[in-house]
């Protein structure tokens, strides 16, 4: 089917349907289909038994054996072989609406294809088949490529582009090793291994070379003997008959007669066959309207139908399903759309057509296996009836091809791919039956509606392309002439009344189907013959005489005439006919290049095309000649305006010749050309007259002569000067001109330049016009001319115009593409044009050229320019389109002025002209030119403005330049008597007789004073030295001594002009220079005195790096702690909480954060991340209506992150902001947005990110802590009476709280360490203050941002009330800040000092925002959630759901804890919280519990590793370590093993608990604002930073900064009595002892670092992997999109409805549905096929991002168009982990949707 998103392969590309479709490779597509030979399952034997209890079907099959003993030519085969389908076919095949494939296939292996075997093989086909494979296999691969599969070609050693390889072959080749290409197969193509034609060397892998296994040898036991030849002659013939007769069978309703052998019944399907037509969606829509039936059943239905080709959509009696039909035909027919096709077929038919297709499928692999089996085939499917005209077998099902369904034309494909192409005789017999019927084969084929790819004419690559093929088939055959026959004979109707094409209102379908004819006649021309025989000779002749006809309608067609007055109403079609010269253009080439091949042919194909041309050039002669006097000279022509006569932009006859007339002169064979064309018949002033106005059209183009023609004209002269096109169109032109340059009279030549270019009038004596647009049309005219005229005399490579070879060509391009700018290799060959082999030769010259630079981690690598080349820059470079000239001509004059020299651009000498075209020059020196080149000059001189341009000046100097230049060689070569080229004398000649007439030389001395052309003052004074150089050469020989001294002198007068405009501009560059010195010497002195002003500051700076040696040596890591920068505890040092004023985006007033004021806010986005989990196999919940967030699993399976783009705006300002914006699509319904605004999203004001909510800014308050006032409360309050404190609290709450209520608290009866004495407000004695006060507009924004977390992180709809609040508050702050820190590891970035502003910015505000938040909920609420988590410290706190020590994570308990205890001193009268000292000692304690808990977890579940060899440590951590582990290992009954050595103890702890306490130093600075020590503001070793720690000295900077002893272990022993009733219960819990016997797995510490997944480097691995995916859900063979998850690693199938799954009620694509799963919604794929990035986010949002693989020129492949080989870039695919661990793929979805907009019509949801 069609599908709605999808163009044909033949769709045309920019301009509609200007870029050729691409050659395919050496073969069609085929997919296997049907099953192997049968190999009898258990069921098929015992199905085999069943039957042989038939007796008739005994009686049958005994003779089928006994035929194996002898054979009797009297038993009729054919007759039985249809008698047993006929009984068994329709019974096998009786339920296609709903088939048991597997019991109809054990069906037919019993009932017929194993009895069919036996009598085949004449035994058991197992042995006999499995012998016979053992015998070998052929060497020829043959393997038929598959939809998507890689394909690789060789273009070192390939002949032509479609020779291609499989991945295995390719691989066990020696041109793994070349330079290859490798592409996606469209569904298609014929491994060319084994194929001596195809490559030039390394015909064969080692699999297939002779005499390695499984390759072809000799074995005489397993060959086919004479009696299994015998029968395959007896069986073939009947199979072979039924499948053609059963597939081309047209009656609906009968069968033949052989085959109906019971009476018929009335049992018939109504049958949907497939078109290209009706989308998927049509299709569907129509079944259920017509059948009534489900969407899953039509659904099911149109994948067949799209399968398969047709479909049984409805069975019943006749009437039913005619009526059926007719519905399908009612509800599918549109005014814009045929009906879909539905045919009625009774049963028994499709049931044999089924069972045809089912032998064909047989048959073809059976031809695997044996030669003997193919020629067989073959012979039987050649051989035609004696004495009739019908057609061979072959040729039936080829004719037929276009009426058969789709699964119908694979299986016949595929039969002929296995048979005739795997035996080059009988290919080659093939391939004459195809010539022979091509002309039908192509006319079904375009009137068809299939793909080509389905399309037997798609046959042909595989034929023509074989060199010695093409060559039979030329001669024999007359393939060429049959060919383009072909080409007319489907193009009627687009032939006007003068036999000239004109493509107007044409199809673009049809001419696609068109393109493929043209690319049978490129394949037969693709490999030049080495050797003519005089038949070959003949017959291509005979071809390209009938190609010329082509030609000759093309010639002159759509002729437009300049539209004046009125604009052009519509423009016309203009694609289709510079499409079709785009796909001639290397046919036109082929076809020079075969001529030239031989002298003799060239000759007489020169002939050939002249007449063609002449005949197409006798319109305009009926017109009387008018005659043109200019400087004494007269050109007699027929009057012909080009502004107001019909023009054609279409030539490809005059440009054929003009390429077969450059290949004379090449060959020299040009010399002979008057034996074939006389010089009367020559007539080249009419060759050059029709490309001439071709190039006057361009000019008056540019002259917006014709702009109210619209913009057809316009893209018709861009494409005819583009590198597609320029070959074959422009570049020809400009040569046919340079042939009438050299042939005719260079006066008269220049005169019908100046007539056409329709200004004659404007070198004449004329009075000027005051029209302003008149005049700039003259003065643009005239730079046209004259740009012609440089290119003329001036563009001279071209082999055969002048002696160069295509090298220097290539070359020349390249200089003058990079004297624009370095550019990348792709550029560059985008700007090349391309061979018949799709080469542009680049890789051969451009290191002779060129320096390559490599990329960095974006961006691609470039080719930067070779100094020494520069020299060859042409600024008139013809090539060039006029903004590649401007930045050329300022590119080299700038680069020449940093040089400090003159910035004149003369042309580099040109190459000689051939002597074909030695006369060319005579054109500069010619009394017209110089009369132009005067009165443009005097015009300049005179300053008569509006007359002449800079532009026409520099065009002016440029044709000087080359005159004098070709003088100079001229005079450099032969002696001055010999030159007769004498530019410098008529350029020094007086212009006439006048009095005030001046010469050149005179006129460019007037033009240096000029003041509007200062610009070109280096160039005039450049053109002097060459007239005086010339003038020295031509008196070189002639002068007496005398005069050649006076001529040194002068030129040593020049010389010292010359070397004092160097001086002056050497003096200038010497001022500057002195200037800046200055400058930078008072700056010098002016730091010097700024230091000497702060000499204390700079002391101290100057100190910092022996401070810096210091923290470096850990062993003076042991100096003095720094009490200031202490986090927790009595010494806790200061708050650093400044003055912070803000300024906002939108209103750009400034405002101080403060808690009374209007809230400020920074834009943020909240999302769901696995960007830290440990199990990507767990299933997350995907909705969060019954999930509890307040502990988080240590796996860290799915978080909620928090970032921000770091920009502030007042609340009410983003308010407004918000609310305009949904207003504004309130307004613009019809415009998809980017962003949801349902659901809060908008891009922020600034930087345009992607945003859902926004953070309040709430102020850090500062405290102070009383040293005395510590001191004295720690003597009272240890860690033991802090806990005795909690607990009763925590019961006179529970207590409270219960009164009327049933009590959900844990009962306390028994506290265990607390003691009921004391009382209920003793928490507060040891200080309390008031809460603090935040503003309404404050709350309001902590409730919006909190609901937006609740809302996102759960996925569930916003409710302020939900007790779930503060839980996700305090969970989206624990987890953004794990993964800052994991970002800061991975980085090797310090801990802090290196967070980007935006990361800073944007924790700060959450850690204090999660702070405030619980004054906005009731406290009770918050007390619960915190007796909830303290019960998994505490056991005496436990309830029935909390969870054991190692089923939660310890950073997420302590966040929870630090931010909810404030609302253990809440009283009903009063909303109090703790003091700074009360904070201090509960910050403390909370995180002395939690460190030894999450020690615990570390030592029970990761320091069980066997020890490494080490030697033994007996430090003060290892004995403590040893110790405690002796109590865990008691504890624990013995489970735990107290052999483990304590330093590997110490080693586990020390290296696993290094995140917990990173992420808990951040957590406690941003929350109390104190400053962190030195050494954890720098790197670690391994970093790029310059300072950097040892991991000895930021553990111990962690310790001291979070109040902890660096021998962890000591706090067991601090508070031993305290803790030891704790790691009892701790240790005693279940779920540790299951751990620690092994019955379960828990988390090991540290955590692994999460990185994308291990990409290969080469990706051929990956092309590799996706060749050998096959869909889980599907068992076909179509195309497949496999796309790799780079989170995980899972392959999926992608974009293919067996691979969708509902998910809550909607259709999913394989990839969306899993990153719901592996990314929570956010994914990162590669398209391996396309080698293309898809980021993800939900089921809306997408985009595409550059894969990190890269060519050898540093530059990406999406597509894999170029094909270049690909190796993986680790610092590109580095940016992509960082994009994704930084959450920043939704960020970069939405600036890519922003900027590329196309992706909306892509439905993510289906990916």
């Amino acid at each position: 089917m069609a599908d709605g998103a999808d163009g044909g392969p033949g769709a045309a590309g920019a301009a509609g349907g200007c870029v050729p479709v691409q050659p395919q490779e050496r073969a069609m597509c085929s997919t296997t289909s049907g099953c192997m030979i049968s190999k009898p399952s258990q069921s098929a034997g015992c199905m085999m038994q069943d039957y042989l209890n038939d007796s008739a079907g005994a009686s049958l099959i005994l003779k089928w054996m006994v035929m194996t003993q002898w054979c009797d030519e009297r038993f009729n085969f054919q007759a039985t072989f249809l008698q047993c389908l006929a009984k068994h076919v329709p019974n096998i095949y009786s339920a296609e609406m709903d088939p048991l494939l597997e019991k109809q296939e054990e069906m037919v292996q019993a009932a017929i294809l194993y009895p069919l075997e036996c009598y085949l093989f004449g035994e058991d086909p197992d042995i006999f088949l499995e012998k016979l494979q053992q015998s070998g296999t052929s060497q020829l691969c043959g393997k038929v490529f598959k939809g998507g599969e890689t394909t690789y070609s060789c273009r070192d050693c390939a002949v032509d582009p479609t020779c291609v390889l499989c991945m295995d072959c390719f691989q066990n080749s020696i041109h793994r090793n070349h330079r290859y290409k490798m592409h996606s197969s469209t569904g298609g193509g014929f491994c060319d291994c084994g194929d001596t034609e195809a490559w030039k060397a390394g015909p064969l892998c080692t699999k297939h070379e002779p005499g390695a296994s499984g390759s072809a040898k000799e074995n005489s036991e397993c060959q086919l003997n004479e009696e299994i030849m015998e029968h395959s002659r007896r069986v073939f013939p009947s199979v072979i008959k039924y499948i053609v007769d059963m597939l081309i069978w047209e009656e609906e309703k009968e069968l033949p007669p052989e085959l109906t052998i019971r009476e018929k019944v009335d049992s018939y399907y109504c049958v949907l066959f497939n078109d290209e037509h009706h989308s998927y969606d049509h299709v569907i829509f129509s079944l259920q309207r017509a059948l009534g039936c489900e969407l899953g059943e039509a659904q099911l239905h149109t994948t067949a139908i799209d399968k398969e080709g047709r479909r049984a959509v409805k069975a019943g009696h006749y009437a039913s399903c005619q009526e059926a039909k007719e519905e399908i035909k009612r509800h599918s027919e549109n005014i814009s759309q045929r009906p879909l096709h539905a045919e009625v077929l009774h049963a028994d038919v499709m049931a044999h057509q089924k069972f045809a297709l089912r032998l064909g499928s047989w048959l073809n692999k059976l031809m695997s296996y044996s030669s003997d089996f193919r020629q067989i085939f073959c012979q039987i499917c050649l051989k035609e009836e004696a004495g009739s005209e019908k057609p061979c077998f072959i040729s039936k099902l080829m004719l037929w091809d276009a009426k058969l369904h789709k699964g119908a034309r694979k299986v016949l494909h595929e039969l002929i791919f296995s048979s005739f192409f795997m035996e080059m005789e009988y290919k080659k017999l093939f391939a004459v039956e195809f010539v022979k019927y091509y002309k039908a084969l192509q006319k079904e084929y375009i009137s068809d509606d299939h793909d080509r790819v389905l399309s037997v004419t798609a046959l042909s690559v595989q034929m023509f392309t074989v060199p010695t093929l093409a060559r039979h088939l030329i001669e024999e055959q007359n393939v060429i002439t049959t060919i383009t026959e072909t080409l007319l004979e489907v193009l009627p109707e687009y032939l006007d009344k003068n036999d000239k094409f004109n493509f107007q209102g044409y199809s673009q379908d049809k001419l696609n189907r068109v393109y493929a004819v043209i690319y049978d006649l490129r394949y037969v021309l693709v490999s030049k013959p080495t050797l003519w025989t005089d038949r070959l000779r003949e017959r291509f002749l005979e071809g390209f005489v009938s190609f010329l006809r082509i030609l000759t309608c093309m010639q002159g067609m759509e002729e437009i005439k300049r539209q004046i007055g009125q604009h052009i109403e519509v423009d016309p079609d203009w694609e289709a006919a510079i499409a079709i010269q785009m796909q001639l253009k290397n046919i036109l080439l082929m076809f020079q290049e075969w001529c030239a091949c031989d002298e003799e042919l060239l000759l007489k194909a020169y002939s050939e095309c002249h007449k063609a041309v002449m005949r197409c050039s006798t319109n305009g002669r009926s017109r009387e000649k008018t005659v043109f006097h200019l400087c004494g000279h007269t050109l007699e022509s027929r009057p012909y305006r080009v502004s107001a006569d019909p023009v054609s932009i279409h030539l490809p006859l005059s440009r054929t010749l003009a390429g077969l007339h450059v290949r004379l002169s090449k060959t020299g064979t040009i010399s002979r050309l008057h034996e074939f064309v006389s010089p009367e018949e020559f007539q080249v002033e009419l060759l050059v007259e029709y490309p001439l106005r071709c190039l006057v059209l361009v000019a008056q183009v540019a002259a917006e002569m014709w702009r109210r023609n619209g913009l057809s004209l316009i893209s018709q002269v861009f494409y005819y000067q583009d590198v597609k096109c320029r070959e074959e169109m422009y570049d020809k032109d400009i040569i046919m001109l340079q042939i009438g340059a050299s042939l005719m009279d260079p006066n008269q030549f220049l005169l019908l330049i100046l007539q056409r270019y329709e200004l004659a009038d404007a070198f004449k004596k004329m009075k000027p016009t005051k029209d302003q647009d008149l005049i700039k049309q003259c003065n643009v005219l005239i730079e046209e001319m004259l740009q012609i005229l440089i290119y003329v005399v001036g563009e001279r490579y071209v082999p055969g115009v002048s002696n160069v070879t295509k090298e220097d060509v290539i070359m020349r391009e390249i200089i003058h593409l990079l004297c624009i700018e370095p550019m990348a290799h792709s550029a560059i060959t985008k700007s090349l044009p391309e061979n018949e082999n799709n080469e542009t030769g680049l890789e051969s010259v451009i290191d002779k050229v060129a320096t390559f630079k490599k990329p960095g981690v974006s961006g691609h690598g470039v080719y930067e320019l070779k100094d020494e080349c520069l020299k060859e820059f042409n600024m008139f470079f013809y090539h060039y389109t006029k903004t590649q000239h401007s930045k050329a001509e300022h590119t080299q004059k700038k680069r020449r002025k940093q040089e400090n020299r003159d910035e004149a651009l003369p042309p580099p000498p040109p190459p000689g002209f051939s002597p074909a075209f030695s006369n060319v020059v005579r054109i500069l020196n010619c009394d017209v030119m110089m009369h132009i080149l005067r009165t443009i000059l005097q015009r300049a001189v005179e300053l008569e403005t509006h007359l002449w341009t800079e532009a026409m000046i520099q065009m002016v100097l440029h044709l000087l330049s080359l005159g004098l230049l070709e003088e100079k060689q001229q005079l450099q070569k032969s002696p001055e008597e010999e030159v007769t080229f004498d530019f410098y004398h008529k350029a020094t000649r007086m212009g006439s007789s006048a009095l005030n007439a001046v010469n050149v030389l005179m006129l460019l001395e007037k033009l240096k004073r000029v003041p509007q052309l200062e610009a070109q003052k280096d160039t005039v004074n450049w053109i002097l030295q060459m007239f005086d150089t010339v003038k020295r050469l031509r008196e070189k020989s002639s002068l007496t001594t005398v005069a050649a001294t006076s001529g040194s002198e002068a030129t040593k007068s020049d010389e010292s002009t010359q070397d004092k405009e160097k001086a002056e501009r050497k003096r200038k560059a010497e001022a500057a220079r002195l200037h800046r010195q200055k400058i930078m010497a008072q700056m010098s002195a002016l730091q010097r005195n700024f230091i000497e002003t702060h000499k204390l500051l700079y002391e101290n700076t100057l100190e910092a790096p022996g401070k810096e040696d210091a923290i470096m040596e850990e062993e003076s890591m042991s100096s003095a702690i720094d009490y200031s920068k202490i986090a927790l505890g009595p010494k806790r040092g200061p708050s650093v909480a400044e003055k912070e004023v803000l300024t906002c985006i939108l209103c750009q007033e400034e405002q101080e954060v403060k808690l009374e004021s209007a809230a400020m806010v920074l834009s943020a986005c909240v999302q769901k991340s696995t960007a830290l989990t440990q199990n990507r196999s767990r299933i997350l919940e995907l909705s969060g209506d019954t999930l509890d967030p307040l502990f988080m699993h240590p796996d860290l399976p799915c978080g909620t992150h928090t970032g921000s783009c770091g920009h502030v705006m007042h609340a009410a300002c983003w308010q407004k902001y918000f609310e305009a914006m949904q207003l504004n699509f309130r307004q613009r319904l019809h415009v998809e947005q980017i962003f949801d605004l349902e659901n809060g999203e908008y891009l922020c004001p600034l930087c345009k990110s992607l945003c859902n909510t926004v953070i309040p800014i709430v102020p850090l308050q500062a405290q102070k802590i009383n040293s005395e006032d510590a001191e004295a409360v720690a003597q009272i309050l240890s860690l033991a009476r802090w806990l005795e404190i909690i607990i009763v609290r925590i019961s006179g709450y529970s207590v409270k709280n219960a009164k009327g209520e049933k009590q959900n608290l844990p009962a306390f009866a028994n506290k265990g360490m607390g003691n009921s004495a004391l009382e209920f407000h003793s928490i507060l004695s040891f200080g309390v203050q008031s809460s603090a006060k935040y503003s309404s507009s404050i709350k309001e924004m902590l409730i919006l941002f909190a609901t937006t977390i609740y809302r996102v992180g759960l996925k569930v709809a916003p409710n302020e009330a939900d007790y779930r609040i503060p839980m996700m508050t305090w969970s989206t702050c624990a987890f953004t800040i794990q993964c800052i820190e994991n970002l800061l590891e991975t980085e090797g970035k310090p801990l802090f000092g290196s967070l980007q502003n935006r990361q800073h910015s944007g924790l700060k505000a959450l850690v204090q925002f999660a702070a405030a938040q619980r004054t906005t909920s009731p406290q009770v609420l918050i007390q619960k959630h915190l007796i909830r988590l303290l019960g998994v410290l505490l056991p005496n706190l436990k309830g029935e759901d909390t969870p054991s020590l190692l089923e939660v994570d310890m950073f997420h308990i302590l966040v929870g804890v630090v931010l909810s205890f404030p609302s253990l001193y809440w009283e009903d009268a009063v909303d109090l919280q703790p003091s700074s000292i009360s904070s201090a000692y509960n910050h403390l304690y909370l995180f002395h519990l939690t460190t030894l808990a999450h020690i615990t977890q570390i030592v029970v579940s990761s320091a069980t590793e066997s020890p490494t060899a080490r030697s033994p440590d007996n430090s003060e951590e290892a004995r403590s370590a040893q110790s405690f582990c002796r109590e865990v290992c008691q504890y624990t009954g013995g489970c735990f093993s107290q052999d483990i050595p304590g330093w590997l103890v110490w080693d586990c702890v020390k290296k696993g608990i290094m995140p917990y306490l990173r992420c808990a130093a951040l957590f406690f600075h941003y929350l109390l604002g104190v400053s962190p020590p030195e050494e954890l503001l720098q790197g670690q070793k391994g970093s790029e930073k310059l300072k950097f720690v040892s991991e000895e000295g930021q553990f111990k900077a962690l310790c001291s900064y979070l109040s902890l002893p660096t021998n962890l272990f000591l706090l067991f022993q601090e508070y031993w009595d305290t803790v030891n009733p704790l790691l009892q219960r701790w240790c005693a819990d279940p779920v540790v002892l299951s751990c620690l016997k092994g019955k379960s797995i828990a988390v090991r510490y540290p955590r692994k670092r999460n990185s994308l997944i291990e990409l290969p480097e080469d990706y051929s691995c990956l092309l590799n992997q996706a060749s050998q995916f096959r869909c889980p859900r599907s068992s076909d063979d179509e195309q497949k999109h496999p796309v790799l998850c780079l989170f995980c690693g899972a392959m999926l199938c992608s974009q293919n409805t067996c691979c969708q799954e509902l998910v809550n009620g909607e259709e999913l694509g394989a990839c969306t549905s899993h990153a719901l799963q592996c990314g929570a919604g956010v994914c990162m794929f590669l398209k391996i096929r396309e080698c293309k990035v898809v980021l993800i986010e939900g089921k809306t949002r997408g985009c595409l991002y550059p894969a990190p693989y890269l060519d050898e020129y540093g530059e990406t492949d999406p597509g894999l168009k170029r094909g270049n080989p690909l190796h993986l870039c680790r610092e590109r695919y580095r940016k992509l982990h960082l994009l994704w661990q930084q959450h920043c793929i939704i960020e970069e979805i939405a600036r890519s949707q922003e900027t590329n907009q196309i992706f909306f019509g892509f439905n993510w949801q289906l990916l």
